[in-house]
């Protein structure tokens, strides 16, 4: 192995910030085998204090309306306003919550992944109300709602800052904030992919304010498209930079969930013809150089949704340390073409063969008891 890539593997070891040059450096020319074992052992300085343990959580994506307007090329759920495909547009209805909250409940999950399309006429009050609403029927459920891109929509149709909003939400119940919509935080990238959408800066701006009022969130990227590896490496950077700035009593971004994009049916591949061409390889080599450039994030999880159980599984030597969800619900990734599933039982027993031992945690990454009669679900939706 070249001097310069062994130098840099041994400067990661060290926890030192690697610059993005140097990210693209290792992932261009170090051996896979490399980059995993430096990701794992990264995974051990970290996670010293559970180091045999792999972390998963139960819980239910549910969407607030398909209704949108940021027309992103990899996106099959959403639906124009006043397009022909408007009588397939919904508002999801408080008693369509509580049935699927009820149903999350006697799974054993404790949280509401809560998302949706930015809907032209859905500003603040409408979002808070519903917040206080799911909170006065399911005060014990979490709400791990929204993202960057709602809340700069929420605040641009209400005309509040950011600052407002997240108070807002906070007051009515939001516990924590999803990295969604990340994508990749370079605009020459989202202006091709997500034209719509708020800009890279704009997203990093969200999470700068949520780290101010406390909030705990992720951070993700979905990459394998347009993107070049050193856009890769700067969206690494960015985050890495927004996590440095967080306040001492922060968490900030509490894990980090990379995974590639799906393309089945999307407009990027049907007018562009761009294609999914990740291998199980690559992705196990994002997942350890996250580890590597990520040097002050503490969870790498691993997408089984999107690469399948086995990749997954190697993950977990390559510096990942969490499987996120069973995903009792899920409709955006699944409907360009992400196959996988997982049960409760299913995703103990993966982390079992990997060689770990599974620990049901919450979005704060503390450790649940596991309900003792929990009821699997059954996938029908």
């Amino acid at each position: 192995m070249p001097h310069h890539t062994t130098h840099l593997l041994q400067k990661a070891l060290a926890l030192d910030a690697l610059s993005i040059e140097e990210g693209v450096h290792l992932f261009t020319h170090a051996p896979t085998a490399q980059l995993m074992y430096v990701g794992n052992e990264l995974r051990k300085i970290h996670k010293k204090d559970t180091l045999g343990i792999v972390t998963w959580q139960i819980d239910r994506n549910v969407n607030t309306t398909n209704v949108c307007v940021a027309n992103c090329k990899f996106c099959n759920f959403f639906v124009p306003p006043g397009s022909k495909y408007s009588d397939k547009a919904y508002i999801t209805d408080i008693e369509t919550y509580k049935r699927k909250i009820e149903e999350t409940l006697r799974y054993g999950g404790d949280q509401l992944l809560l998302q949706g399309g930015h809907h032209p006429d859905l500003g603040l009050d409408f979002y808070a109300n519903l917040f206080r609403e799911i909170k006065s029927y399911y005060p014990e459920i979490k709400l791990h709602a929204l993202g960057p891109p709602e809340i700069v929509h929420i605040s641009e149709v209400s005309g509040t800052t950011y600052e407002q909003t997240l108070r807002t939400l906070i007051a009515a119940g939001l516990d924590s904030l999803p990295g969604a919509g990340a994508e990749i935080l370079v605009d020459r990238v989202r202006r091709l992919i997500a034209q719509g959408k708020c800009g890279g800066q704009e997203w990093l701006n969200v999470m700068r304010v949520a780290h101010k009022l406390g909030l705990t969130t992720s951070c993700t990227m979905m990459f394998g498209h347009v993107e070049t590896i050193e856009e890769r490496m700067q969206h690494l950077v960015w985050l890495r930079e927004v996590q440095s700035e967080k306040p001492a009593h922060a968490k900030g971004f509490s894990a980090f969930i990379p995974w590639p994009y799906q393309d089945e049916g999307t407009t990027l591949r049907r007018i562009k013809n761009i294609r999914n061409e990740v291998t199980g390889e690559e992705y196990v080599r994002m997942i350890a150089i996250s580890r590597i450039m990520l040097n002050n994030i503490p969870n790498i999880q691993a997408s089984w949704l999107t690469v399948g159980k086995q990749v997954a599984q190697i993950c977990l030597h390559a510096g990942a340390n969490d499987f996120g969800s069973i995903m009792i619900e899920e409709n955006v990734v699944s409907a360009a073409g992400a196959p996988h599933r997982f049960t409760s039982k299913g995703i103990k027993q993966s982390i079992l063969e990997a060689g770990f031992t599974p620990k049901l945690r919450n979005q704060q990454y503390q450790f649940r008891e596991e309900p003792q009669e929990l009821e699997e679900q059954v996938i029908t939706y």
